[in-house]
């Protein structure tokens, strides 16, 4: 495809094999299993395109990504756009990718015909489920369930920034005190809103069954296991590794309720093969 060129028409939604949402991402990560997790127990078609995080600047960020040729680099010179966080070096992205995601992120989001971008996974993970709404209510049953399970999304969120900033941190070999702290004390708040939940409503964190709420909580946890990768230059810098054997006494509902339902067969496919590649400890 011309890296100039306009999407492609809008696919016949007849098409059994089309997907009803095509997601761009750099891979492994764990908040685009939000969607895929979703999409799995709704019944809802999603792609997933994407390459390691430092391949990405070797690809054309558009609705159809892929890796870029010599000859597109030099035809799409232009379209240079400085590295957002997590990346360093230049990348590439369509005006089209840009009208739908202003923000210029990953993991990024589109409609089948390429011309509605959605972007935060959070976000990505809703648009599954009300796709999906028919077959499984991930996203309550009424306003208010709905509206309670927004109030854990966005509570998350708190979470998910300073695990991000902490994990980039660490990817990065240096780790401020300040950064260590702000995602120490957001993973304990974060995790204590867990643990209560979960003594109040049972076995799922907002309602009586499985919904976004549960969905993300294990994203993100399952995505602050990358902290395991760097515990030589936690201690090397006098900090004790956030995840560590205090967590499953302080908060051993909300561990439970991880590792159930990282055996769940919805989340399996996504969870266990990266929990396998990180050290136990």
């Amino acid at each position: 495809m011309p890296v100039h060129s306009r999407h492609h028409p809008r696919p016949p939604l007849a098409d059994p094999a089309m997907s009803e949402l095509r997601i761009f991402s750099y891979l492994p990560n764990p908040r685009i299993w939000k969607a895929t997790i979703a999409a799995r127990l709704c019944g809802v078609k999603v792609e997933v395109r994407g390459a390691p995080a430092n391949e990405l600047a070797d690809w054309l960020w558009d609705f159809d990504a892929h890796p870029m040729t010599d000859q597109d680099k030099a035809a799409a010179a232009d379209l240079a756009h400085g590295a957002k966080t997590g990346f360093t070096t230049q990348l590439f992205k369509t005006e089209e990718f840009l009208e739908a995601h202003p923000f210029g992120t990953v993991p990024a989001a589109f409609s089948p015909d390429g011309r509605v971008g959605i972007y935060e996974s959070n976000s990505i993970m809703r648009t599954v489920a009300r796709l999906g709404a028919d077959n499984a209510p991930l996203y309550g049953d009424d306003a208010y369930s709905a509206s309670r399970i927004d109030s854990y999304l966005d509570a998350s969120l708190v979470f998910a920034r300073d695990a991000q900033f902490y994990i980039l941190a660490l990817r990065a070999g240096s780790l401020p005190r300040d950064i260590y702290i702000r995602a120490k004390q957001a993973f304990e708040s974060w995790m204590s809103g867990t643990e209560r939940a979960l003594m109040t409503t049972g076995d799922y964190i907002v309602a009586d069954g499985l919904s976004l709420a549960d969905i993300c909580f294990v994203a993100e946890f399952a995505l602050f296991h990358n902290e395991r990768l760097h515990t030589d230059l936690l201690l090397a810098n006098e900090f004790e590794p956030i995840l560590n054997a205090a967590v499953a006494e302080t908060w051993p509902r909300a561990l439970d309720h991880f590792q159930r339902l990282c055996r769940h067969r919805a989340f399996a496919p996504d969870v266990e093969p990266f929990l396998k590649l990180l050290p136990n400890k």
